[in-house]
This record gives C-alpha cells, structure tokens and sequence, in this order.
C-alpha cells in the first residue's frame, strides 16, 4: 500500500493535472505522482478495498478514503499469480513463495504533463493479458500513448487464477471476481477521469488476449452497460478457441469461458484437496477464506481457476453465443491478431516438445484434429511452410486466432452494420523478440502473440531495440489507437488510410496490414489464412456433434 502523508499536509501549488501539477484530488482523497518531463505518472491508486479476509471471493467493494496526501509514485503488488517463466520459483505452498499480493486491487494512471487544449483528453484504460493467470499493469509504460496521443491512460491489475475465478455451490452464481474487478476499475474511471484532465464520456476499453477476451466479456455483459464508448481487442476475441494439444500433447481443447456448474464442480474438488468439506457450505466457505494466501496459489489450483464462468448478473449467457445473438454493446470496435500469433506458444515450448520430423507434425495434427487431420495437412504441408514446425503454428494461428477474430468480425458487421468496425493484422515479420522467449535456430518468431506489445508501450522489454522503421510504425499504431479513442475512427491526417470492417466482403481488402517499412500499412485480403477452409471444418464438426 502507498504511503499517505500526515492528516496537515497541504496539496501544494497544484491540485489538478490539468495545471500540470503531480497533486490531485481524487474522490478518495489527494494523491502525489511522478513528474517524468513530458509525462506524470500516478501508480498504485486503489479502486477497490483490499479483497482479503472475508473479502475474499467477493466482488469488490469500494476502497476506504484517506487524510493527507498518498503516495502515487510506484506501482502497488502485483496480483498473486503464477511465476513468470525462468524466475526459478516451482510455484507456491504453503509457506513457499507467493508472488504478488492479494492486495492488488490498484491502477496506474499516466498523463501529459502539459495542460489540453479545449476539450478534455481521451481516456484508453489497458487489460493486460496472461491467461488469466498472470500479469499487471505496472509491467505497461504508458507515456508514449499518453504524449504522442494526448490522452489519458490507465493500466488496471485485477485478480487472477482461483483468487479471480474461483465457484463454489457456497457463492451461488457470483460472478467472475476478476471481471468484477475490471468493472470497479471502469467506475473509477468514470467519477476520477475529469480530475486527470480526462473525458469520462469518452473511454476506450483496449487489451490482449486474455485482456482481449476480458473486452469481449464486456462487450456482451449487461453490467458493463455505459462503462466505456469504444473498444479495442488484441489477440483475442469472443470465438477464440484453442483445439486438442494446442499448447502441448495432452493438453485438452479450450475455451475462454465455463458454465458457472463447471467452476461449481471445481470448487467443490479443490475444497476437498484443501481439506475443507466439513458442516454446511458457509462452513466450507468460511475455513477456504481462512486459508493461506501459499496454500491456495499452487499451479494446479491457479490454473484450474483460468475461465470467466457465464450463467450469472455479469455474464447470463456465454459470450460468444450472446455475440451471435446480437447481445452486445453498440459502441465502436477495433480488432485484431498478429500474423504468426502461435509461434510463440510453440517456440516456447519447442525444448519440451519438439516437431522436428512430419511424423511428428502429423501426431500433433491428428491429435487436435481427428479425421480431419489430412485435410489440414493438406491445407499446411511442412514443405511450404518451411519446417514441420512451422507449418504446426500456421495452422494453429489460422484456426484459433485470426479466422475466429475476423469471425468475431463478421458477426459484428451482421449485427451492427452501421457499427464503425476496424480489422487489422500485425505483420511486421521481423519484430523484436519478447524478452525471456527461448532461441530455436530455424524457428523465427516473426510477429507472434504479444510480439504487437512494445510498439504501443515501447518500454515493454525486447530482446533488442526497434530499428527506425520499426519506431515509425510504432509512431503511426500509437496515432491509429489514440485517434480511435478520441473518434472512434482510426484514421488521422497524414496516415495511410484505414478502411472499415465489412462483411459483404470478409476475404476483400478492408484488413489493415501493420508492417514496417514501405507500403508496410495498407489494406490487404485475408485469403492467405484459408479461413473459408476452417469455417467450413468448423460447420461440419458442429453438424457431427449433433447428429442425425
């Protein structure tokens, strides 16, 4: 927790960050940031109470207010989670290590230093991404997307693995703890925005992957109603999905989201693991709250707790079939993918499991894929792909995120066709590679899942810096995603023209392209991921699990 000056302390000068001072007066009480030149930075600002205790599993409930003057000038924990690969930690137990803090419910707001011209600034609020098990948003700097876009931006932690989305017969059909939090963070910024000189009628919901499948939840959740104006979802949306030894053979299929039964029988299972099954279930319910932060933040119990579960207030239906229905929110909506998304995932963990052999491409293929496993080799021969393994992530990136993004896409643009709707695909090939990703000589990352990060917060660790091409094309994503924010259109003078999202012709040329260098930005077709290929294995996999 951020230190608080005595109750006598004076805000100084300045008590707004529209007069450019580091002191502003939040509904909560006065608040020092950082002053960084350009930039102000105000981290760990608490949007809820502490969700410890008897707090635990539930949804968030306000923060307390303070006297004095808090400090804002580091960001809080992170949420507890799990360890980031190569930190060395197993994971945590009972009196193991525990990283991050279920303490966590905090957000970073960055700033221009200098005053805004006329009319208030945009407001971008960031869901980080990690698989609903890991992340934070004190690993994002905002202050490019901040000056160059003159707006204000918020980075939000909110709660992870069996502390986020942890059911149990004991809590009924509460919701999704972390989204909950996600919505709390969203009224924060709703009555705070205009005390950072931002516009609260005009907040762009933006993150990836699981941020991004965090915005789909929003976009169809009643609750979430007049929470934010437009939207922006990287890396994810609500039709992706991941099939059988995706990730690693022996991994099952995926899908973002659970039946509030099916995180009910967890529950159940992990209260038995954890030796509380005795008296009622307020019993239960009490001796699982008097746990251990260590006993509960194991791997196994963190990751049984990754899904969002629907059938409760903040998601009635699941959220893809409320997309197909047309439940979702009219506000403006970016998205899309990065073109080699599922090299990451698999040159993470090529050391474990190889694909050196068509063997053994064909073994994962038939694992996924069943029968129809030849028709996607067909579709993905290794010989044009350049490796087995390469082939093995085409397919991958095709079949679970960008056909089922521009899916997302269409649905949309049927629904809503007079909603602006924006498609892009990050191809710049040779990007950066994320820090702490392994070397696989003859496996390029390309621009893979996450790779799209540093471009729009360039503090965001790479393995080498950008090139000057690749800095302007960060320039010209940070114009497209700030301008979007402001508008709802991405398009700005002086950029190369961003064509909207059209169903009419989903295979045409209306996917803005994201590249360096010349003519890297231009609308192109999206043929080249055979997504009519994967819509139809799509249709006749449903129409066999039906029957005759």
């Amino acid at each position: 927790m951020a230190a608080v000056a005595p109750a006598d302390a004076r805000p100084g000068p300045f008590d707004s960050a529209e007069q450019g001072g580091r002191v502003v007066r939040t509904e909560l009480g006065l608040v020092r940031g950082d002053s960084h030149g350009a930039y102000v930075t105000y981290e760990g600002l608490p949007y809820a109470a502490p969700p410890t205790g008897p707090l635990r599993w539930q949804a968030p409930v306000p923060a307390a207010a303070w006297q004095g003057i808090r400090d804002a000038t580091r960001p809080a924990q992170r949420c507890v989670q799990m360890p980031a690969p190569g930190t060395g930690v197993d994971g945590p137990s009972d009196g193991g290590t525990v990283v991050g803090s279920e303490d966590c419910l905090y957000l970073n707001v960055t700033v221009p230093a200098a005053k805004p011209v006329g009319k208030k600034r945009p407001v971008l609020v960031w869901m980080h991404g990690g698989a609903f098990l890991g992340g934070s948003g004190g690993d994002y700097g905002a202050e490019r997307l901040a000056v160059q876009g003159d707006a204000v931006v918020v980075t939000v932690n909110y709660r992870l693995g069996i502390f986020g989305y942890f059911g149990h017969t004991a809590l009924g059909t509460a919701p999704p703890f972390g989204l909950a939090d996600q919505q709390a963070a969203l009224r924060w910024v709703r009555s705070n925005a205009p005390r950072f000189g931002g516009d609260p009628g005009k907040v762009t919901l933006f993150g990836e992957s699981a941020g991004a499948i965090s915005i789909c939840a929003h976009l169809t959740s009643p609750t979430s109603a007049g929470l934010f104006q437009s939207a922006v979802l990287q890396s994810g949306s609500c039709l992706t999905s991941f099939p059988r030894g995706a990730l690693a053979p022996g991994t099952p299929a995926y899908e973002p989201f659970a039946t509030q039964t099916e995180v009910q029988t967890a529950g159940a299972e992990a209260a038995r693991q954890l030796g509380c099954t005795e008296g009622a279930v307020n019993e239960v319910l009490t001796c699982l709250r008097g746990l251990s932060t260590g006993r509960l933040a194991t791997a196994q119990l963190m990751q049984s707790f990754n899904r969002p579960a629907y059938g409760n207030r903040l998601l009635p239906v699941a959220p893809d079939e409320a997309l197909r229905a047309g439940h979702f929110h009219r506000v403006p909506v970016m998205l899309g993918t990065n073109h080699d998304e599922m090299r990451m995932f698999v040159g993470a963990s090529l050391a474990a499991f190889p694909i050196r052999t068509e063997s053994a491409y064909r073994a994962r293929l038939t694992e996924a894929f069943g029968p129809a496993a030849a028709a996607v080799e067909a579709q993905y021969p290794a010989a044009r792909h350049g490796s087995p393994a390469l082939a093995w992530a085409a397919a991958l990136t095709d079949r679970s995120f960008t056909c089922t993004t521009l899916g997302a896409g269409r649905v949309i643009a049927a629904r809503a066709p007079d909603l602006p709707l924006y498609a892009y695909v990050f191809s710049d090939r040779e990007a950066p590679v994320l820090a702490g990703l392994p070397t696989n000589p003859g496996f390029p990352y390309g621009a893979a899942h996450g790779f799209e990060m540093p471009y729009l917060f360039p503090s965001f660790p790479t393995e080498r810096p950008p090139t000057g091409e690749q800095s302007a094309l960060s320039d010209r994503m940070i114009g497209y995603w700030t301008t979007f924010a402001r508008t709802g259109d991405p398009n700005t003078a002086g950029a190369p023209r961003w064509p909207a999202f059209r169903v009419s012709s989903p295979l045409g040329p209306s996917v803005q392209s994201l590249a360096s260098g010349r003519g890297g930005i231009r609308p192109v077709a999206s043929a080249a991921h055979r997504c009519l290929f994967w819509d139809h294995l799509a249709k006749r996999a449903a129409e066999e699990s039906v029957g005759p």
